[in-house]
């Protein structure tokens, strides 16, 4: 298994802003402690669960072929 710091490092970043929500940032922050991890490898975490979930196809290396 990759780690996420493996997957950053063979591929380009984007840096981002975004507003979340008092409460959400809070267990943004509980998680992230819990696992001695920062909050923003928390989010990067949920980000590709999400598009993991959403669109599997899609990811990393299993692109359909162009044409």
């Amino acid at each position: 298994m990759v780690s996420q710091s493996e997957r950053l490092n063979d591929r380009k970043s984007v840096r981002t802003t975004v507003s979340i929500p008092t409460d959400d940032y809070a267990e943004l922050e509980r998680i992230a402690s819990g696992k001695k991890v920062s909050v923003a490898w928390v989010v990067r975490d949920a980000v590709e669960r999400y598009l993991n979930a959403e669109a599997p196809l899609f990811r990393h290396g299993n692109r359909p072929a162009d044409g």
